[in-house]
Formats: structure tokens, C-alpha cells, sequence
């Protein structure tokens, strides 16, 4: 255990617990093992008022397992991918993969076949956990690529987890019968239920690969962060004692499982500790409402946008809400109205954490006795975060802007196949390895830190990151599009969203409107990262090098404000 280069926060750390975490030297699986074993009986997930015990769990995530080993020939490492709205299903088939020894890769479900094409030839995955309303995108990747490709599909729907009656709003997709899908190499989820197909050994141990989600970067296409189940067990572990959760927690998880942060803090944290976890498919504001009164749902971990939302219901008076012990996010800053508005509606602060897909979800999260607003939060259990000057990465003096840097346990090992990309992350300090955030920010005087920039070139959309570098290299694929460059513009509701400003081909021009571009993006990328601002100029700024200047084109936008 290394000892914290900076210690002033240590005195406002959380009352009661350690400053080091001694972390499992198993595997994800056995968390849900354990759990199964403890309290069989007790609902792992309640889903619209279904609810599904840890007993259950266990025994259908063994069947994935079966199914993955023996009719599609999963190997321990192999990469399977998972594309699919928050379900039981999601769920299961996180763990039935790491049951089999195998690594998940979750995908964001708003990606569309031109976006999965890369996950499927980069990550050589050859199987596909899919939910029937995104089939039709995964579909045409199927024994596609050179080499082996995408060979076999398990279609989920999400209606077969609906055995109780609910008064619940149900969204269309979720409340959809299952769909009579049959094509060579799919399998339906509840045929391989019935197929009962049980695994080999559990081989996967604290160093194997665990999952690996896909973040972008300046330079285009997604790149595979490698995690181990070590890293994996750090934030999912050190969220449950962060905030002192038991057993006996209710959690209303509504993040994105996809994303890190929904993943370690509203799934494999409530069931390392053998909690309840209420999912919903899809943001609703009633819903959650009427959750959090009829479940007693104690913890809720959500974006600044769902906060706005969810305190903005004109009805939210009809509902109790006395059960909610902690509200907790990241992501995007909490606008300081909304976090009062908050407070004095549940008595509640919103702590604040900080992240990324390459740390596995949160490095550093405010003490939830002393939170401070707009905060990142202070270094959690064995993380050694400094700030340095970004050219010549020396340590700056507290108060001082900087680049946060960070060794920790929950770091990923690299990037999946890309060593120049993984060797231009870290950087050596007294001979450990330390990963370069791209995050500027300060450190006060108690040792808690804020954000100021980025060095990254990123649009932060309610909170999801959108890459300029990845739109640009769909875009360019229109066959009007002689060049684009996309930035960030103001936005009130979203905090930034996505602009385009685009140079049409000579034969294009007068012919294709703006309003062509959005509808195109919309059709052949995720819906946050696809631009909602098309602008046409006759040429873009570049460098004597020919490189665009896009960032004398940002500057001139956020002048505009």
C-alpha cells in the first residue's frame, strides 16, 4: 500500500473507515456466489415491480455461462459483446460472461451498425449479447468481418422479465412481446434458458481481464480500456464502504450500465454487498418517483440533468420520498440552485464524484459527511492523485491549475492492442506508473479537488462525453461533405451540445440543406454525440500544415455566449 503524496484531505475523511482497502483476491463472480449463498431468497433486482431473487440470478447467469461455453465455444479472454437498455438481462449477461471466464464489452446502446462495425473488428469478439429493439443494428455486422467476425447472437427480450402486473409506466420497447427473431447463428434468451446448459470451471482470477469499455479520445476511434477484475473490485468495493452501505440498501439505479460509473456504483456495488438494486430501462421522472415511495429506496445515483428533471415534476409533492438516504453523482457539474433545491426538499447534499472509463469509475468522491459543491471530491482508498503542469510535469503548488494525474488500484492496464496510445497515457513518477487524466483542476486548501479545463478536446453533453475526432470521422463518410470540424456550443439544457460547421462539395451546395446533415447523423450515430447545430461555411481555418484550427473555431463560439 502506498502512503497518499498529498494528506490534507485525510482530515476530512469519512468518519470510521481506513484510509487503505484490502481488496478480494477473487473474481466478480464470486461476489454474486456469495451473495446467492447468503440471502437466496432476497431481490437482487426489482424491475417495473418484478422482482428477481439472488438465488434466480446465480442460476441463469450459470446457464449463460453453459450456453456461451458449449454452443458458441467461448474460451477463457474472449471478448463478448454486450449492447442492450438496462435490464435484468443486462445484468445477467454481465455476469454470465465473467461465469465463463470471458470479457464483457459493454456498448452503449444508442451506437448504430456504422459505430458497432468497430467494437466487433477491434475487440475480435465473435458473440453478441443483444436486446430485440437494437438486433436490427447488430444484425448486418453478422459474419462480416475478415476473419471469424460476428458468428453467433443472443436476442433478450426485455418483456420476459415482466411477470407481475404493474401500474408503472412501461416504455414501448420494454413492454414489446418477444419478437419471433430467427436467422442462422441467433438464439432466443428464453431458448437458451430451456437449454439449461451449465459451465466448466471458474479459472478467472484478481489479474484476468474483467471488462472493457470503450472510451474515444482526439483521435478518433474508440479505444478498449483494459480492466482487470482487480480493478473492477476496487471501485465496486470502495463505493459500498464509501457510503456505508449494507445488505438491507435499496438502490434506484438509473445510470447507464454501459458507462463506468452506473456499472461500479448501481450494479456491481449493490450486489457485492447483497442489496436490492430497482432498475428502470429508461428515464422517468414519475417512475422513479413512484419507486423511491413504493420500494423504499434508499441511494440514488444520478446525473445533474436527472436531478434538474426529476425536481422539476410539478407533481413531485404527491409523492414520500422520506426513504431516500444519499444522492450521489458525477459526470457533470450540479448546478448550485438545483443541489438546494435538493437539500432543503430531502434534507440531502448531492456528493459529487470524479472519474473516467480508464479508472473504472471514480478516483476521487467528496466525503458524504463534508461535501463541497461543484467538487470533485478528495483521492478515495490507495489513490495517489497529484497535479502537475501539463508541459513539464512538475508538481504545481496547492491553488495552482494543473493536470490531475493518478496511480491507483482501479487503473486500467491500457488500452486493448494499442501500445502507442496506452505508452502516451501514463507517465513515470518515482518509478510508479501514474495515468494522465487530460482534467485540469486545482487542489484547495483541504485538499479537495475542482475541475477548471480540459486539455482534451471534448464536448460534454449532460454528462456524456462526446468526442469531436469520432463525429468528424462519421460525418465524413456523407457523401456531401467535402470537410467538417465540431465543436461545442451552449446549450441550456444539456450544459454543451454538439455543432457542426461544415464545407459542402461544389455539386452539393444548394442542394443539401443542414437540416439533411442533422437527419443523416442522427441515422448513422448515437443520438447525444450526433450534431444538433449545422452550420455551412464556405472554408474551415487551418494551420500551415494544413491541420484544422479547431480551436480558434471553439473560442469564437464561446464568445458568442
Amino acid at each position: 500500500m502506498q502512503v497518499a503524496h498529498n494528506t490534507r484531505h485525510f482530515a476530512h475523511w469519512p468518519p470510521g473507515l481506513p484510509r487503505q482497502l484490502t481488496l478480494p483476491q477473487t473474481s466478480l463472480w464470486y461476489n454474486v456466489e456469495v451473495s446467492a449463498r447468503r440471502y437466496p431468497d432476497k431481490p437482487c433486482i426489482v424491475y417495473y415491480d418484478t422482482p428477481l431473487s439472488y438465488a434466480e440470478f446465480h442460476d441463469q447467469c450459470e446457464r449463460i455461462a453453459g450456453w456461451l461455453q458449449q454452443a458458441c465455444g467461448v474460451k477463457a479472454g474472449d471478448r463478448v459483446l454486450l449492447y442492450m437498455q438496462n435490464s435484468p438481462q443486462w445484468v445477467l449477461a454481465y455476469y454470465g460472461i465473467l461465469r465463463a471466464n470471458a470479457v464483457v464489452v459493454p456498448i452503449n446502446p444508442m451506437n448504430r451498425t456504422e459505430e458497432l462495425r468497430h467494437y466487433v473488428s477491434d475487440s475480435g469478439a465473435r458473440v453478441a449479447l443483444v436486446a430485440q429493439d437494437l438486433y436490427p443494428q447488430m444484425a448486418p455486422l453478422q459474419g462480416e468481418a475478415a476473419g471469424p467476425g460476428l458468428q453467433q447472437v443472443l436476442v433478450a427480450a426485455y418483456s420476459d422479465y415482466l411477470s407481475k402486473s404493474t401500474d408503472l409506466t412501461l416504455p414501448p420497447f420494454v413492454a414489446a412481446a418477444r419478437e419471433p427473431i430467427s436467422a442462422p447463428g441467433v438464439t432466443r434468451w428464453a431458448d437458451m434458458l430451456q437449454q439449461n446448459l451449465r459451465p466448466g470451471p471458474l479459472t478467472a482470477g484478481p489479474d484476468d481481464l474483467c471488462v472493457m469499455p470503450y472510451t474515444s479520445g482526439t483521435t478518433g476511434q474508440p479505444k478498449g480500456c483494459v480492466h482487470t477484475h482487480r480493478s473492477v473490485m476496487s471501485t465496486l468495493v470502495g463505493g459500498v464502504q464509501w457510503f456505508s452501505r449494507t445488505q438491507d440498501a435499496v438502490y434506484l439505479s438509473v445510470l447507464p450500465f454501459f458507462h463506468v460509473t452506473g456499472m461500479a456504483g448501481s450494479m456491481n456495488g449493490p450486489l457485492f454487498a447483497g442489496a436490492t438494486v430497482v432498475m428502470l430501462s429508461r428515464w422517468d421522472r414519475d417512475v422513479a418517483a413512484q419507486c423511491i415511495q413504493r420500494h423504499r429506496i434508499g441511494i440514488w445515483q444520478a446525473i445533474s440533468t436527472m436531478v434538474v428533471d426529476f425536481l422539476s415534476n410539478p407533481r413531485l409533492g404527491e409523492y414520500d420520498l422520506s426513504s431516500l438516504q444519499g444522492v450521489r453523482g458525477g459526470g457533470a457539474a450540479m448546478p448550485e440552485a438545483i443541489a438546494k433545491k435538493l437539500k432543503d426538499l430531502t434534507g440531502l447534499d448531492y456528493v459529487e464524484g470524479y472519474g473516467m472509463s480508464e479508472t473504472m469509475a471514480a478516483t476521487h468522491i467528496n466525503p458524504p459527511h463534508r461535501p463541497k459543491p461543484q467538487c470533485l471530491g478528495i483521492p478515495v482508498y490507495d489513490v495517489d492523485a497529484r497535479v502537475l503542469d501539463p508541459v513539464t510535469l512538475q508538481e504545481v503548488a496547492a491553488g495552482e491549475t494543473g493536470e490531475i494525474v493518478v496511480q491507483a488500484p482501479q487503473v486500467m492496464q491500457g488500452y486493448w492492442r494499442q501500445p502507442q496510445a496506452t505508452e502516451q497515457a501514463f507517465i513515470e513518477i518515482e518509478g510508479r506508473r501514474f495515468l494522465r487524466t487530460g482534467d485540469l483542476a486545482y487542489v484547495d486548501q483541504d485538499g479537495y479537488f475542482f475541475m477548471v479545463d480540459r486539455l482534451k478536446r471534448m464536448i460534454n453533453a449532460s454528462g456524456y462525453k462526446v468526442w469531436p475526432a469520432e463525429v468528424e470521422a462519421l460525418m465524413y463518410k456523407h457523401p456531401a461533405i467535402h470537410e467538417a470540424c465540431v465543436i461545442g456550443a451552449h446549450d441550456v439544457k444539456r450544459g454543451e451540445t454538439v455543432k457542426a460547421l461544415v464545407v459542402l462539395k461544389d455539386e452539393a451546395r444548394g442542394q443539401v440543406s443542414a437540416q439533411d446533415i442533422i437527419h443523416w447523423s442522427h441515422e448513422h450515430m448515437a443520438a447525444y454525440k450526433s450534431p444538433r447545430i449545422v452550420e455551412f461555411v464556405t472554408a474551415l481555418p487551418k494551420s500551415g500544415t494544413g491541420k484544422i484550427l479547431w480551436r480558434e473555431l471553439q473560442e469564437q463560439e464561446l464568445a458568442r455566449k
